[in-house]
């Protein structure tokens, strides 16, 4: 077998892979902590994990061992039959969560098709088969499966798809008065993100998700929770809706649940635990047994390294650093805003993918949150050094690009 270097590799993939992506001109090979090479050996600090996705970061020693481990051991049973980390891991999200009960699958997007399918089929299964509409909010980010899309509220990830079956209403973030007007006896659920994520890192205002709690319990409806992204520790506690006080009637977890490895998890509580009967969904490679062992170590060494108090603590020092910077570069960033590990500060008027660029030049990953913003979601098991390090390339980055604005020449007046 060949070992084609870099520039080889970039010309095939640009013959072979679907072009659906904008990818930058590097390929990664390797990863120790935060850190990645690329294969010509260039280091990367890596302040993106995989979109809230490599919790323990790259190659944790037990993580390794454990997924090294259970390939030799086991690897997959279709659920017509139990596996024994798949029982085990069920049972230590609905302790950590209060939840009864958990349905895995793979993904985000398909966390949430669980989630519009339990609404949905619960009230169906109690006679009202009309109740079937779902409040989103604007902005919002659900998958992009066409169930989840229906419920995403960002119109550029929609277009292009077909029609949707209108039985999804989306409403201003944030805006308890909209969501009061909007009920009626056929809503089923409301699904909300305790941070919008691909929104720009919005966190739900003060009293938001309590009052969605309200409103539910009192129409009957559900209240569904995706903490696909905000969720296992990244935000300070497990779920970021425990900082609001409020506990829902299902969540959606997956990214850093898998520390890398695909798995989502839909969980919800007893009421709910015959809304989806045998027959009604399902899920292939939901729940193997080696994508559960790797569940399992990034929730114990969540606890050993107490990498969810770390989250909290080190998100205040990258937010006390993000603050300083927006300061410093007033004119082109807004303020800061995120929970725990999960920040973003806004651009204005500079165009993010060249500052993502010239940070990268500068050996920093970062990626966008929203169209305009920049947001760091890194390894839970990242330093504040670390994070100092890439606060300074962005710092870097933004001090170059003002200069060669400043520089640029005036157009003359038509």
């Amino acid at each position: 077998m060949t070992n084609p270097d870099e520039k080889a590799l970039l010309a095939q993939a640009a013959q072979h892979l679907y072009p659906n992506y904008r990818q930058p001109q590097c390929v990664f090979v390797r990863g120790k902590g935060c850190e990645v090479w690329d294969k010509s050996g260039k280091r990367y600090l890596d302040l993106a994990a995989g979109v809230a996705v490599t919790s323990l970061g790259h190659a944790h020693p037990r993580y390794v061992a454990t997924i090294s481990e259970q390939v030799g051991r086991l690897v997959h049973m279709s659920n017509h039959f139990y596996n024994e980390n798949n029982i085990l891991l069920a049972v230590e999200l609905c302790r950590r969560t209060g939840m009864s009960r958990a349905f895995f699958c793979n993904s985000g997007a398909e966390a949430n098709e669980a989630l519009l399918k339990l609404a949905r089929h619960h009230f169906y299964l109690k006679g009202q088969k009309d109740r079937y509409r779902i409040i989103a909010f604007e902005e919002a980010f659900h998958g992009r499966t066409l169930g989840a899309l229906a419920m995403t509220g960002r119109a550029k990830y929609r277009e292009g798809f077909g029609p949707y079956d209108g039985g999804v209403t989306h409403l201003p973030y944030g805006d308890l008065a909209a969501v009061e007007r909007a009920m009626g006896p056929d809503v089923a659920g409301i699904i909300v993100e305790p941070v919008q994520g691909e929104g720009g890192v919005l966190p739900a205002p003060a009293g938001f998700l309590a009052g969605l709690r309200r409103i539910t319990e009192q129409a009957g409806a559900l209240l569904l929770l995706d903490e696909v992204q905000t969720g296992v520790g990244r935000t300070g506690t497990f779920l970021a809706c425990e900082q609001h006080g409020v506990l829902p009637d299902a969540i959606a977890l997956a990214k850093g649940i898998g520390g890398g490895f695909p798995i989502g998890v839909m969980l919800c509580r007893e009421e709910l635990s015959g809304a989806l009967p045998p027959g009604s969904h399902g899920s292939t490679f939901g729940g193997n047994a080696l994508a559960a062992a790797a569940a399992l170590t990034v929730l114990s060494v969540l606890d050993d390294e107490k990498l969810i108090e770390g989250a909290k603590k080190k998100g205040e020092h990258l937010a006390q650093a993000l603050a300083a910077l927006s300061a410093r570069h007033s004119d082109v960033l807004g303020p800061e805003r995120g929970m725990g590990l999960l920040r973003a500060v806004p651009l204005k008027g500079i165009e993010p993918r060249a500052v993502l660029a010239a940070v990268r030049e500068r050996g920093v990953l970062l990626i966008t949150a929203g169209d305009t913003s920049i947001r760091f979601c890194p390894p839970l098991t990242v330093t504040e050094e670390q994070l100092d390090e890439g606060v300074r390339a962005l710092d870097d980055a933004l001090t170059s690009i003002r200069r060669s604005k400043s520089a640029e020449p005036a157009r003359a007046a038509p």
